[in-house]
């Protein structure tokens, strides 16, 4: 019997599982970020190496049990990248069949297996994946934060700091995120969260998207502004991809994924507003299957053909 490991790695964290040959989830992992291009190869390694440990010893496996393996990243859309990546997962897993894709594309195995659909993740990073009835995909957005990631973690925290620069200078009105981000930080002193920004901006910026959420909760207007930009931003994306693919007109699901979303009503609702406006048939929902389960699913179907070929071989 053969098991296939899946994971789901971003630049906060990494989830791992094992599926059985049912198909069934026997096993769980979890670790920090594993997104090679922001937290380097060798802490991206260890997040995988302690998820993977971590889902096999609940799964009362070894490594010589699993047939199958698939890695969706954030940052794996690059060949380079691609290739170390895989030279690790052969070494970590030497009898499994390996295969390393995009956050993405898993993310859209666990929405809408092999039929179309869009796929909308925001968690540190944003962008957006779908795939028509015939099969053809595209993509809009993933650029990195210093690029794109509109409506992502880190670029609503971003927005935030810079809310409470300008209300600081007073160009701005004044903001509870004032009060609130140095508080949820545990850093009162301004130019000590201006280094600490600088020194690791991953570590700072998607923390604070909870405290925009709960500031656009109490009627903060900066805050609200910035969640309403984003919604815009993150629906945009999604519409770029329904565009290109000819699916205006098409009903099909658009699949929510990642952190960002479930924390604010106002984002979610405006979002889902942006969406439906332009693709009158689509089904907007939250994801319910987890991407690193799509990734096994992924693993399970590569480890089976490459049986068959050498079978039939």
């Amino acid at each position: 019997m053969g098991y296939s490991l899946g994971f789901d790695g971003g630049g906060t964290k990494t989830e791992c599982v094992v599926l059985n040959a049912d198909g069934k989830v026997i096993g769980e992992g979890r670790s920090g970020p594993s997104n090679p291009l922001r937290s380097g190869y060798d802490a991206a390694f260890r997040s995988l190496s302690e998820a993977a440990a971590e889902a096999l010893k609940t799964a009362g496996l070894h490594t010589n049990r699993i047939t199958g393996v698939c890695a969706g990243l954030a940052g794996a859309g690059r060949r380079n990248v691609v290739r170390r990546l895989l030279v690790f997962l052969a070494q970590e897993f030497p009898r499994a069949v390996a295969q390393v894709t995009t956050d993405f594309e898993i993310a859209l195995e666990a929405a809408a297996g092999a039929g179309p659909g869009v796929v909308l993740i925001a968690g540190t990073g944003s962008a957006a994946y779908g795939r028509n009835a015939a099969g053809e995909t595209a993509r809009a957005g993933g650029y990195g934060p210093w690029v794109g990631d509109e409506g992502s973690a880190f670029e609503i925290g971003r927005r935030a700091v810079g809310a409470v620069a300008r209300a600081r200078d007073q160009a701005a009105p004044i903001t509870l995120l004032t009060e609130m981000i140095p508080a949820a930080l545990d850093c009162p002193d301004w130019d000590e969260l201006t280094e600490r920004i600088m020194k690791n901006p991953d570590e700072i910026f998607p923390a604070l998207f909870s405290v925009v959420a709960e500031a656009a909760n109490a009627e903060d207007s900066a805050a609200k502004e910035i969640l309403f930009t984003s919604a815009i931003g993150l629906g945009n994306l999604a519409m770029i991809v329904v565009r290109r693919l000819g699916m205006k007109d098409e009903k099909f699901p658009v699949v929510k994924c990642g952190g960002v979303f479930g924390h604010s009503r106002m984002l979610d609702a405006l979002l889902d507003s942006v969406v439906v406006s332009g693709a009158l048939r689509a089904k907007v929902s939250k994801l319910e299957v987890p991407p690193a389960v799509g990734a096994a699913r992924i693993a399970a179907r590569q480890a089976e053909s490459h049986a068959q070929s050498i079978h039939g071989a």
